[in-house]
């Protein structure tokens, strides 16, 4: 049985404890916060909740896994999942509407031609087999395997390019794509819409990218009753169920090294805890350098704004789960969510809405920029939720300086993406520091919920198997 210390409570983390601790070993948590969940957080104001994170489940198969290899009762019977339909609302520039329907390809192809004019869905569906080319060829070692220790392949583009002749120039980035490809500017829109929501800018964003739409509209997208933070919750209650032990209200101040390896902890205070490893689920760059520097990491530069919306009077009849509205002149990109779940609402004749764009991460901006940037983001979501203004009680925003306060860093962090020169590349799960291990949103596989609950799972076969540990099969 090992002393294991992991550093932080965020899902990628405990998804690591609870593993670990199911395998034999001795589990305790040092979390800087007063909760878990880290960016899985939670927001709460008379009667009204909000989930201050990711608001869609993606890959729920992840947590799936991690709860039946971790104890007797699935992940079905420990929080409500439900998928949404449609998976989401588009809200373009010109006013054009269209509805996407939950993993069916042939609805969405569908619902493009109807919306957009005969020829957009098939050139949808077009661009979605050669996004499938690169998620065959990437699935493997961007999800399911360690990051090799060579990871020079990931850094070639996998996605295909159209046949020889019909482009003089490669098509290198998420915007060519909707430029040569889609030829609407509705449909490069809602490619760009994907980038953002993952924090890439499309403009930047290397054409593998093109994985992000294929998998939501593959897998599907879900709610978990009581929003997201229910799922923290559970994750939670697992841990604790196999006795890994949760110290709060407690940063890490250094990881400990002896004869070249990680032998512990120092808490703040001064104290030291021994360990046989550590397991780190903070953002790598804020942990303390070790002797060959930190991890080469991902490195986005944007971040997330999110105003939570407190709205008298119920969700309309036809009133969707999610809506994106589509930037137009000043106004940004808004995901708007509208869960129209009782758990989050004082009682049926409210409504809390919860709506989030991306932002660069600087220049700084004081409170009252935030705020003003919020009204932007508040008249963008007025074409989703009607009479919002009229319906508004209170609004609570959340800048990146607050992703900071949770989490330890201002920047969210992205999925692995191939190409780009293996810039889009998180830091591996293996440090340079032997016996550290890095699991959670900044290590391999990168960021989200499915993203994170992989990594603690890649970590946790790690310690248990040893070097011999090659993913799942």
């Amino acid at each position: 049985m090992a002393r294991i210390v992991v550093i932080g409570a965020g899902l990628g983390a405990m998804a690591a404890a609870a593993r670990l601790a199911v395998a034999g070993h001795r589990v305790t948590v040092y979390e800087r916060g007063a909760t878990y969940g880290g960016a899985v957080g939670r927001f709460e104001r008379d009667g009204f909740a909000f989930d201050t994170g990711p608001g869609l489940l993606h890959l729920p198969a992840v947590y799936r896994d991690l709860f039946v290899k971790t104890g007797k009762e699935p992940l079905e019977e420990c929080v409500a999942l439900t998928q949404v339909d449609p998976a989401s609302r588009h809200v373009f520039a010109d006013g054009t509407r269209v509805d996407l329907p939950n993993a069916s390809r042939a609805g969405t192809v569908a619902a493009l031609d109807a919306a957009l004019g005969a020829g957009a869905g098939e050139r949808w569906g077009d661009f979605l087999v050669r996004a499938r080319e690169a998620w065959d060829r990437t699935r493997r070692p961007l999800l399911e395997e360690p990051q090799p220790a060579d990871p020079t392949p990931l850094a070639r583009e996998p996605y295909p390019a159209l046949k020889p002749g019909l482009l003089r120039r490669p098509t290198t980035t998420l915007a060519r794509i909707g430029t040569r490809e889609l030829r609407d500017p509705r449909l490069a829109a809602l490619l760009d819409a994907y980038a953002w929501t993952y924090g890439f800018d499309p403009a930047t964003a290397p054409a593998s990218a093109a994985v992000l739409p294929y998998m939501e509209q593959t897998f599907g997208s879900w709610y978990v009753g009581g929003g997201l933070r229910a799922l923290a919750d559970a994750v939670y209650e697992r841990c604790r169920k196999r006795r890994v032990e949760f110290v709060f209200d407690t940063p890490v101040e250094d990881v400990l090294e002896k004869d070249g390896r990680a032998v512990g902890v120092r808490l703040a205070g001064g104290d030291t805890v021994e360990a046989d490893h550590v397991v780190s689920g903070a953002p790598v760059p804020a942990l303390p350098p070790q002797s060959d520097g930190l991890p080469r990491h991902q490195v986005l530069g944007t971040s997330r704004v999110t105003v939570c919306l407190a709205l008298r009077g119920p969700r309309e009849s036809a009133g969707v789960h999610r809506t994106v509205v589509h930037a137009d002149g000043d106004r940004p990109t808004v995901t708007v969510l509208r869960p129209d779940d009782p758990a989050l609402r004082p009682d049926a004749d409210h409504e809390s809405v919860t709506v989030t764009a991306t932002v660069r991460t600087s220049p700084e901006r004081d409170a009252g920029a935030w705020e003003a940037f919020a009204d932007g983001m508040v008249e963008a979501a007025g074409r989703a939720v009607p009479g919002l203004r009229e319906r508004l009680l209170w609004r609570h925003v959340r800048t990146p300086e607050d992703v900071r306060r949770d989490t330890g860093a201002a920047e969210v962090p992205g999925p692995a993406l191939a190409g780009a020169d293996g810039l889009l590349l998180p830091a591996a799960n293996r440090s340079p520091l032997p016996g550290l291990w890095l699991a959670g949103g900044w290590s391999h596989p990168g960021g989200g919920l499915a993203h994170a609950g992989m990594s603690g799972a890649l970590v946790a076969g790690f310690i248990v198997e040893g070097a011999d540990f090659r993913g799942s099969r």
